[in-house]
């Protein structure tokens, strides 16, 4: 199993801690030192009042948190989680993907999703009610732009007329895009589209609220591997898709960490159900608290070797 750990740029009102040049560049540092395999960052360009008031968060723009987080690293993988598909025109998003992607020697995970935040969607002039077809749309023109090849393509909202985009991306086709959310359409993303799956917990109560699934315990998770593995053989797609997991009890700024035991016996019950990466959230009342979690974390849960 491999680990991908919050970088908190969300942590906005604590931009010493958190949000400036120094500040990732001295986590992602120790993240990748520590032994984990990725860092990731969450995207909210323009949040309502309402969601921010309900607990929602803001978030440094996350090209620029990554870059940074890049520049300060060598080995550590750069995940954005998540990038929403619809909020923005897909061949800026292409172009921002592969920049990274060549400034950090191909260390990009792409994880995105279709989004939900329908006042968001208002505020950047983008439209929620078609936001499906246009992320599926957004799949499929980044990745011929990530070609390096003359693009022909017209889809609603774009048109490519005979357009190239360079430099391509290190990783080759491109690097590998995570599906974020829990229903259906999100699953038969993943299968048509990707090279994983990135489901969250949600209780019923909050399915509506995100629009999507619920995923209450590691039996409906495992329920949602088994349906993606079926409509991946009746695809005939072949090879294995990562699935990656927000474990539960560790979402991104979790207060405290659950007990050791009870992590240690998760972490088995998900990579039993067919998980292979899990996102791990922790505390961020300051850096030094941040920084404690990810040192007992890593000398608990890591295997020696990796650190």
């Amino acid at each position: 199993m491999k680990f991908s750990i919050q970088l908190p740029t969300d942590r906005v009102e604590a931009l010493a801690d958190f949000g400036t040049a120094d500040a990732i560049a001295t986590l992602a540092r120790k993240i990748e030192k520590s032994g984990f395999d990725a860092c990731f960052v969450t995207e909210h360009p323009f949040p309502t009042d309402r969601w921010l008031a309900s607990g929602g968060h803001h978030a440094l723009d996350p090209f620029v948190s990554l870059a940074v987080a890049a520049s300060a690293t060598k080995h550590l993988r750069l995940h954005t989680n998540i990038l929403v598909l619809a909020y923005r025109n897909p061949f800026l998003t292409a172009k921002a993907v592969a920049s990274l992607d060549a400034v950090s020697g191909g260390r990009v995970i792409v994880g995105v999703g279709a989004g939900y935040l329908e006042g968001e969607f208002k505020a950047l002039g983008a439209s929620f009610e078609d936001r499906n077809d246009r992320s599926d749309d957004a799949l499929v023109a980044m990745k011929a732009a990530w070609t390096g090849e003359s693009v022909t393509m017209a889809r609603p909202g774009f048109e490519a007329a005979g357009n190239t985009m360079l430099p391509s991306p290190v990783q080759r086709p491109h690097p590998p895009i995570w599906i974020g959310g829990n229903s259906p359409r999100a699953i038969r993303r993943a299968v048509d589209f990707a090279q994983g799956w990135s489901p969250f917990p949600l209780p019923a109560a909050g399915a509506g609220r995100t629009r999507t699934s619920a995923i209450e315990s590691v039996a409906d998770l495992a329920a949602g591997i088994r349906r993606m593995r079926d409509y991946a053989a009746e695809r005939g797609r072949e090879g294995p898709l990562d699935v990656n997991f927000v474990p539960f009890g560790l979402h991104m700024n979790t207060k405290r960490l659950p007990e050791d035991a009870k992590i240690h016996d998760q972490l088995g019950e998900l990579a039993e159900a067919g998980v292979n990466w899990v996102t791990v959230g922790l505390p961020t009342s300051s850096r030094s608290a941040y920084l404690d979690a990810l040192d007992h974390f890593a000398a608990t849960f890591l295997p020696r070797e990796g650190r």
